[in-house]
């Protein structure tokens, strides 16, 4: 796998190495020594999937607060997706800073989502799957988000929203719970593997 950091510390676009022959491929999605030696959190609580019927859809954004914070390993095995991640660390020097990055089954290409940071995309294709293995398990009561068109976060969206749920829509704006999202994702000693 060759791991490529983002701007925003701690979060990686990860690329597979295809070994192809007259078959197709074959690649290496997962390794948790390789995680573990760019200081990744290599734990998968739980492992989902989603599907998307139409492009323009949006998911997101989505977090949960310490300590229930949860890492994302973020693929498009069927379609297209652009996934965008807002740093949510207070003591980052990129709070509040996002990064945007397309998946998609042509590119192969995962995005590693550290703990306390938001995550949502928008559905490139019809018929679009993602899959995500995530670091913590879904915890009711300590989830959040934030709004896709907050103009503090100034995301870019490259379709216009064909479907959204109506909690994502209903998420507050950023002045509203900035303070909040302060307090509670304040600095958390990380947990080493060999202790988790």
């Amino acid at each position: 796998m060759i791991f490529t950091e983002t701007g925003l510390k701690g979060a990686f676009v990860i690329d597979i190495e295809r070994r192809e022959d007259s078959r197709g491929f074959f690649a290496r999605a997962f390794c948790q020594h390789e995680f573990e030696a760019h200081r990744l959190k290599p734990v998968i609580a739980q492992a989902n999937v989603a599907f998307s019927h139409t492009k323009g859809t949006l998911r997101g954004m989505h977090f949960q607060f310490p300590p229930a914070a949860e890492t994302k390993l973020v693929r498009a095995t069927r379609g297209a997706i652009l996934d965008i991640i807002v740093d949510l660390r207070p003591e980052s020097q990129t709070f509040l800073q996002h990064v945007a990055v397309e998946l998609s089954e042509d590119n192969s290409r995962a995005l590693y989502v550290p703990e306390r940071f938001a995550h949502g995309y928008q559905v490139l294709r019809d018929k679009t799957e993602t899959s995500y293995q995530v670091g913590e398990f879904y915890t009711p009561g300590s989830e959040g988000g934030l709004l896709h068109d907050d103009p503090r976060l100034g995301l870019k969206w490259p379709l216009p929203v064909t479907l959204i749920s109506d909690r994502d829509q209903l998420w507050k704006r950023l002045d509203e719970q900035e303070a909040d999202i302060r307090q509670k994702m304040g600095y958390m000693e990380p947990v080493s593997a060999a202790h988790s």
